[in-house]
């Protein structure tokens, strides 16, 4: 397994945000991950409970024991947030949270430790579930889907423009070769379909967006994000805030309208109209951050 040292993003500005609302009891921290963002605000708001979901078990665990000093104050769950609605019932007794903060970023162990699947720069099956006991892989997209799902999924999901000659490209290895089952397998085919002047031109890894795009349906991140969101406006208090890290713009559109919406329809105002973005400093300390958005909305 990779290393699991891991570097919560922008973790001042969302300390910054939850310090201007007028009391912070309870806090969701509906993408717990390895539990750098939940030990930043027992450690800065002593009075905080926290209640930290994820669904992977792996992630959990290591967040249990970066948190262990706040044990009596934290509660974790192992379950999706776009079930946050049951989640609030079922461990808060429907009580409303003074916060609910989304990260939706994948996490450094779960990128760093080659047997996930989801880094295009490690060896490792194709599998990319951040739940182990999801039904689907992306080795089942990979090689059971048809030239035309797969250039829709990698257009949709991975705004590559390429989609229908790389979807072609897996196909047609496909035929020849039998199935595909590596991360490198699948880069390999990636970097022989496109001309090197195309890869020269798109400045990052060239399969850097169809691992994207199989990360996102694998585990049916759009409408998980949907749902969730759409579900934790009411999970909050009046004055309470939601608090969303985007890191693709299909998330950040998703987020910007949904907030917007709320807006419009009287539910609360958004913190600020311009998505708040990671200082300099930072993305040179943790070039993860780079793609960083911060949104936030103060329900009324």
């Amino acid at each position: 397994m990779g290393s699991i040292d891991h570097v919560p993003v922008m973790s001042d500005e969302i300390i910054d945000i939850l310090s201007k609302i007028d009391r912070l009891d309870l806090l969701i921290d509906a993408t717990l991950g390895l539990g750098g963002h939940a030990l930043r605000i027992c450690s800065t708001f002593p009075s905080v409970v926290i209640l930290g979901v994820d669904q992977d078990e792996e992630a959990l665990a290591i967040a249990s024991k970066k948190l262990a000093d706040f044990k009596d104050r934290v509660m974790l769950v192992k379950s999706n947030f776009k079930l946050i609605d049951d989640i609030v019932m079922s461990h808060l007794s429907g009580r409303l949270a003074d916060a609910v903060l989304f990260d939706l970023g994948v996490s450094s162990m779960q990128v760093d430790d080659e047997e996930r699947g989801f880094s295009f720069n490690k060896e490792g099956p194709l599998d990319m579930r951040m739940d182990k006991q999801g039904a689907i892989s992306a080795y089942d997209l990979i090689n059971k889907l048809t030239v035309d799902e797969l250039t829709e999924i990698f257009y949709k999901y991975g705004e590559e423009r390429y989609s229908h000659l790389l979807a072609k490209a897996i196909v047609r290895y496909r035929e020849r070769h039998g199935q595909i089952s590596s991360t490198t397998e699948l880069v390999e085919i990636v970097r022989n379909a496109l001309p090197a002047r195309i890869q020269r031109h798109m400045g990052k890894h060239p399969a850097r967006k169809i691992f994207q795009a199989l990360r996102i349906v694998v585990n049916d991140e759009i409408n998980a994000l949907k749902q969730g969101l759409t579900k934790s406006v009411d999970c909050v208090r009046s004055g309470g805030v939601i608090i969303v890290l985007s890191y693709h713009s299909l998330e950040d559109r998703l987020v910007k309208h949904t907030f917007k919406q709320w807006e419009s329809d009287g539910r609360g105002r958004l913190y600020s109209k311009k998505p708040i973005l990671p200082k300099p400093e930072e993305v040179e300390r943790n070039p993860r951050s780079r793609s960083a958005k911060l949104r936030a909305f103060i329900k009324s």
